[in-house]
């Protein structure tokens, strides 16, 4: 999977045991893993000419500075994708990782996509709908 590429690899920390004090380093690990906040972001796929990069295009919805309404803004970015699988169109999520080259610094990875007929799949069978299919065996 994309997710054991080099590029999304966990930063560790290895921790300073000077600066501790003696009681302290007993209590904390020998490596601290790094915590950053990162915003998601999801996009769609509007060019795939690069090899092994995609352009991905966000967006957002932002208050106006002056009218106070909300307007959608876009912004593209650059994205790793090592296998080119990704076509124009796919919807992908946005993983940060190292800088890759110059404008390139997040990987795609794929989204699964949104069924828009689960709640009917949730849902028991009506029971006209029943009685239609048995009726129509009855007649073949």
């Amino acid at each position: 999977m994309l997710l054991s590429s080099s590029f999304a690899s966990p930063l560790h920390l290895p921790c300073s045991s000077s600066n501790v004090a003696v009681g302290a380093a007993s209590s904390r690990p020998a490596f601290l893993t790094r915590i950053s906040a990162a915003k998601q972001l999801t996009g769609r796929v509007v060019t795939t000419k690069a090899n092994k990069t995609v352009g991905v295009e966000v967006v957002r919805l932002a208050p106006h500075p002056k009218y106070h309404r909300r307007e959608r803004i876009k912004k593209k970015y650059q994205a790793h994708d090592p296998e080119n699988q990704f076509k124009v169109g796919d919807v992908v999520e946005l993983l940060r990782s190292r800088p890759i080259s110059k404008t390139k610094h997040f990987l795609a990875v794929p989204v699964p996509p949104r069924d828009t007929r689960r709640k009917a799949q949730l849902l028991p069978p009506l029971q006209s709908d029943q009685d239609e299919d048995t009726a129509g065996e009855e007649s073949q």
